[in-house]
């Protein structure tokens, strides 16, 4: 369903597993990091009525989000570290087009999103499978298809109010360049790393 290209190496899990603290970590960063996306999406695209109602409901599920995953962190122990560079995402804004009509920068946004859902939904998958711990299978699989959702409502949104871009050649082109990042993550105990 996602369509990515080349999918995450299963020991991933096992990094991971080294460093729960560092992954909920990480985590909570990226739900608070979604969340501000939203925000920018509905300041930038206030246009869009649509949009900008579902990007107001996204930001409080984000949040809810990163407060479930502070819990997470609290009830084991641990506290929410300092935010981390996440270069994935970096990598991936680089591959944006930069300029270009107000069409063109929306649909730029909405792929992007629906980027970053589909590859979060692909890793909480894997640790919904695969994650030795009990309750961390079942908290990743909640999660998994939230970001499934979310992964398909930017997709239609760029679909939606794309009069004269071809989105689907566009997020063809996106899958293409995400998966030549993808061999240099996975090797880290982060959501997207």
């Amino acid at each position: 369903m996602l369509g990515l290209k080349l999918p995450t190496d299963p020991r991933w899990v096992d990094i991971v597993e080294k460093n729960i603290e560092e992954i909920l970590t990480d985590h909570a960063y990226c739900e608070q990091k979604a969340a501000t996306n939203a925000i920018t999406v509905i300041v930038n695209f206030p246009e869009y009525p649509d949009v900008v109602e579902a990007m107001a409901e996204l930001v409080k599920e984000e949040i809810e989000h990163f407060q479930m995953v502070h819990n997470e962190l609290l009830k084991r122990g641990y506290q929410l570290g300092r935010e981390r560079k996440d270069e994935y995402i970096h990598d991936l804004l680089a591959f944006l087009k930069k300029g270009g009509s107000r069409e063109q920068q929306f649909v730029e946004k909405m792929l992007f999103g629906a980027m970053v859902e589909a590859r979060s939904c692909e890793r909480f998958r894997l640790l919904s499978e695969n994650i030795s711990d009990p309750e961390l299978r079942v908290f990743y699989r909640e999660l998994m298809e939230s970001e499934a959702r979310h992964y398909v409502m930017f997709l239609n949104f760029a679909k939606k109010h794309a009069t004269t871009i071809d989105v689907d050649q566009r997020w063809k082109d996106f899958l293409q360049y995400e998966a030549t990042l993808m061999d240099k993550y996975g090797k880290k105990e982060t959501i997207h790393g």
